[in-house]
């Protein structure tokens, strides 16, 4: 079995290279997620050619696969023209960017209807609007990686089963792909925490949109129940998926499922622990590598 390579969504104060490489090697990250401007604004910014090229060479010398997050403002399936106009952009240039930086995905959250009634009419946006970015991109370049939001609101993705009328709607674009979360599968109401639970999701997963679409996943554990509708991440094994009557078993069935072999996984956990910025990152991943299966890594060297 091929072994997930494990790492973070890292933080780049001071430039992609400059903070987010030194970020990355703090947390002995195997793989990284960036964000490429602010995430909770609809601003577009350009990057910086130097820091994206030392970006680049540094992944590439280290053997990490990146990918960006795109903002929390985008929703395609908003009622708004305004916010599904600056949406479309935002992944746009989202996917531009990452193809600039050599990413192999880029995350973008499913989005809601905003509406009971709105469901159908938000798939058809997705389908005027966001397949002809798809169209567009080159064929090259980055996934666009459909992460499964917690379910509040009228998500358009929030159980697996959810992305099958989701990639219909982008008629299974091959550039589509999707990111599993496990906070959110978590919160809206997979029981991930009991035995088999963790890879009874994977496979429906795997049926709902066909075998070789998950190209990342969020590996998190949470502050609230199951169904919750809450996001909430926390520490691996603090929360109640991995700190439940059966401990880190869930995440070790992760980590052990066929649909995860060769598929990076990333924590978005606190970062902060024991005062040091990143050394909550670095202990999930540590604990994340200690679950992966007997051989794993040799099979994978």
């Amino acid at each position: 079995m091929r072994t997930p390579p494990i790492g973070a969504h890292v933080q780049v104060a001071g430039g992609l290279a400059t903070g987010g490489l030194a970020y990355t090697d703090a947390v002995g990250a195997r793989a990284v997620q960036v964000f490429v401007g602010n995430p909770r604004g609809w601003r577009l910014t350009a990057g910086d050619p130097r820091q994206d090229a030392r970006f680049v060479e540094g992944c590439a010398e280290r053997g990490v696969p990146s990918f960006v997050h795109t903002p929390f403002l985008v929703n395609v399936g908003s009622p708004s023209e305004a916010t599904v106009a600056r949406s479309i952009a935002a992944i746009a240039h989202n996917l531009a960017r990452g193809a600039e930086l050599g990413c192999r995905g880029v995350v973008v959250h499913a989005g809601s209807a905003v509406g009971e009634d709105r469901y159908d009419d938000a798939l058809r946006q997705l389908h005027e609007r966001l397949l002809p970015v798809l169209e567009a991109a080159p064929e090259d370049g980055p996934r666009l990686l459909v992460e499964p939001t917690a379910g509040g609101g009228r998500s358009l993705a929030a159980t697996v089963e959810d992305l099958g009328p989701y990639l219909a709607a982008l008629e299974h674009h091959p550039q589509v792909g999707v990111c599993f979360d496990t906070c959110h599968a978590w919160a809206a109401g997979h029981d991930l925490a009991v035995p088999g639970g963790m890879a009874a999701t994977l496979d429906a997963l795997e049926a709902a949109v066909g075998p070789g679409r998950l190209g990342l996943v969020h590996a998190n554990d949470s502050l609230d129940g199951c169904g919750s509708r809450r996001d909430r991440h926390t520490t691996i094994g603090a929360g109640s998926i991995g700190g439940a009557a059966y401990g880190l078993g869930p995440f070790a069935e992760l980590l052990a499922h066929r649909t995860t072999a060769g598929v990076p996984v990333v924590v978005e956990t606190p970062s902060e622990r024991g005062g040091v910025p990143w050394g909550g990152h670095a202990a999930d991943i540590a604990l994340l590598t200690s679950l992966l299966p007997p051989g794993a890594e040799d099979a994978a060297a």
